[in-house]
């Protein structure tokens, strides 16, 4: 008997199965405005220091995956090497990265945070947390649940691997 759950036991599901455009038009509204809420905080404290959300994205994997390679964070990213070297070379000039030669390949550089670095990205981070453990909160474990099985169905096959690595090697 269907009680008007979708697969997974949502409520309404027969809608969700069904999307109008002006449902999809909603939902892409509501992703813009998020976005928008949760990189304003972060914003703010890199604007104070004259940086941007190239510098942020770095700042985060590098933290996530001390003594990731250059070209490691250059897939992770998506970013040109063009770009990303002139982030990184911002950032070790400030003193908030340091990359060290690989020892086993001298062509690799291997990154890490310095303990500025790490004060700046548990700043940042700590801004964003905040908002994701109130909107959490507010949604309820079944909501959370949901939304991070929409984004993970969004991303690309590619991107899901990135990220189901960098769960998988204790990272979640």
């Amino acid at each position: 008997m269907n009680d008007g759950r979708a697969p997974g036991g949502s409520p309404g599901g027969q809608s969700l199965l069904f999307l109008t455009d002006e449902q999809l038009r909603k939902g892409i509204e509501a992703m813009f405005f998020a976005y928008r809420g949760f990189t304003a905080d972060p914003d703010r404290i890199l604007d104070e220091k004259g940086y941007g959300r190239a510098h942020h994205r770095a700042i985060h994997f590098i933290s996530r995956s001390p003594g990731t390679t250059v070209n490691n964070l250059l897939s992770i990213l998506g970013v040109t090497k063009q770009s990303l070297n002139r982030v990184l070379r911002t950032l070790v000039e400030d003193g908030l990265v340091e990359s060290r030669v690989g020892t086993r390949d001298k062509r690799e550089r291997h990154l890490f945070l310095t303990d500025e670095g790490e004060a700046l990205e548990r700043e940042l981070s700590d801004a964003q947390r905040e908002r994701m453990r109130v909107a959490y909160r507010e949604a309820g474990p079944e909501a959370v649940q949901g939304f991070r099985a929409v984004l993970e169905a969004m991303m690309d096959p590619e991107l899901r691997r990135l990220f189901n690595r960098l769960k998988d090697a204790g990272h979640e």
